[in-house]
């Protein structure tokens, strides 16, 4: 019995009278819309051999059951195979895209992703635990989409997903298969910290995960975490206001990642905002959503993650990690509204909105950073709300003092999808923060709501001396509902994979 019928989702499925388990392998195969044929279709190599091993009966079943496949739309066939049960084809768009300067990135590599991510879904959901996957002419990709597409939280649960691993189908690039997979995996990572709740990521235990994940590349890597009497004696005035409203310690992890072959090589600063949980302060947030609180470690999680997937490369340059890890929590110890505190620099702060808590945590760091003499210094934080508000979802605002490290990030950003856009750092803003009635700088703009992205980003400029620096407000990217189709709901730990380019780029930039 052979016929061929629509499934409720709209795709066409191939169903034989055979035998067959669907809880073994399955295939994700990709096929390119021919140039010029409103229905053609060009098969992958792969999926030009695997066809021919059927005499055609792919190419047969893709013409008869429907119209052609479109970028992003997905067909399942059963039964075809003897060692494949499912084989699903997926619609990678025209071939050979390339970047695309309007999007600014490159649309072969994310039509790839998103149907790789979209095959390997379909397939988890049919219960198929091992799935081989086609390289899609970018083996790359293929990998990032299958890992970051099959990534779901579900670690608290006691139902949880089909656990699938995936493999290079065919003789492709190995190399850039594993290469894909040690991206995604440590974007996944992030996701994983960002994801799980306050209570189970405190700054002791987010330090402990990372040291734990650190802990196969041990002979390049130094781990720092730094306690409260060490914090205290630095004299951060600024990230232990934060902290005090907690029962939690604050920490401050400190990672050195020596990849260079080159001991001299000035190294690469990555600081992360490390709040595990941000209910406010005295300046209390509202009750809706403050769950997603529980990522505004987002910087933190994204420049660990880059430095244990730096790590886990061998990536030839060195990187320092900093992240000051504590809790912003309301209680009569907490900092109040108009109190004044003093950064490591010995700037003064007028505290007037305890909400605005990333940029003090991120002074201090910054300050002592320069410590090291780095080569560039790049800050990643969930910052402001304002961030959200002009960018949204589609790409992180980046301020920066360097034309340079612009056009490293961008660059990187081209390449991995997700984008990068530059946004100003004009001195209308720093005055904003400078004009202050009882300190040398205020942490919130003078005419507050007005271009708050922008007067955070100047804040933060007054600890910065270094010629090459870049602050990353990742407000607008730290989750996902539906944007990016090849990460499921939820936190989405980006742009770790755009800072794992970046320094990979730098290992070869002088």
């Amino acid at each position: 019995r052979r016929r061929c019928a629509r499934t409720s989702a709209g795709r066409f499925v191939y169903e034989a009278n055979v035998s067959m388990s669907l809880s073994t392998l399955g295939l994700v195969l990709g096929v390119f819309e021919k140039e010029g044929e409103e229905d053609g279709l060009h098969l992958t190599e792969a999926a030009a051999g695997f066809d021919q091993t059927l005499s055609g009966k792919l190419s047969e079943l893709l013409k008869i059951s429907g119209p052609a496949l479109k970028q992003g739309k997905s067909r399942v066939f059963y039964g075809i195979h003897k060692d494949f049960p499912c084989v699903a084809v997926v619609g990678l768009g025209k071939n050979n895209e390339g970047v695309c300067g309007k999007e600014n990135w490159d649309t072969s590599k994310e039509n790839i992703r998103q149907a790789v991510s979209a095959g390997c879904r379909l397939l988890q959901d049919l219960e198929v635990n091992h799935v081989e996957v086609d390289a899609c002419g970018d083996a790359q990709s293929a990998a990032e989409g299958a890992a970051l597409g099959l990534f779901h939280y579900d670690q608290l649960k006691s139902k949880k997903k089909t656990k699938v691993t995936t493999q290079l189908h065919g003789s492709a690039d190995s190399a850039s298969w594993e290469k894909g997979v040690a991206y995604a995996e440590g974007q996944n990572l992030a996701r994983l910290l960002m994801e799980a709740p306050a209570n189970h990521i405190t700054p002791t235990a987010f330090a402990n995960t990372i040291e734990e994940k650190l802990g196969p590349h041990a002979e390049r890597v130094t781990i720092n975490k730094r306690s409260q009497s060490w914090i205290e004696e630095q004299q951060m005035g600024a990230f232990l206001s934060v902290s005090r409203g907690s029962e939690e310690p604050p920490v401050f992890l400190e990672l050195h990642y020596n990849g260079s072959p080159d001991s001299k090589q000035a190294p690469l600063l990555l600081v992360g905002k490390g709040i595990t949980f941000d209910s406010g302060g005295i300046s209390l947030k509202p009750s809706p959503s403050m769950d997603a609180m529980r990522a505004d470690m987002g910087g933190a999680a994204t420049v660990c993650a880059s430095i244990v997937t730096a790590a886990a490369l061998k990536l030839p340059v060195n990187i320092i990690g900093l992240a000051p890890l504590c809790e912003n929590m309301p209680s009569g110890k907490a900092t109040k509204p108009g109190d004044v505190v003093r950064a490591k620099n010995g700037k003064t702060i007028q505290v007037d909105n305890t909400d605005a808590e990333g940029r003090l945590v991120l002074a201090d760091a910054l300050c002592y950073g320069h410590t090291f003499n780095p080569r560039a210094i790049v800050n990643v934080a969930t910052l402001t709300g304002a961030m959200d508000v002009a960018l949204g979802s589609a790409a992180t605002g980046v301020f920066t003092n360097s034309d340079w490290l612009w056009e490293q990030l961008h660059k990187a950003s081209v390449v991995t999808g997700d984008r990068v856009w530059r946004m100003p750092l004009f001195q209308h803003y720093t005055r904003q923060v400078t004009d202050c009635q009882l300190a040398d700088l205020n942490n919130i703009g003078k005419y507050s709501r007005s271009g708050g992205a922008c007067t955070a980003a100047a804040f933060l400029r007054e600890f910065v001396t270094a010629p090459h620096w870049a602050h990353l407000d990742i407000a607008g990217v730290m989750s996902n509902k539906d944007e990016v189709p090849y990460l499921r709901k939820g936190m989405s730990g980006r742009p770790t994979r755009t800072l794992v380019e970046f320094a990979a780029g730098l290992a070869h930039d002088s």
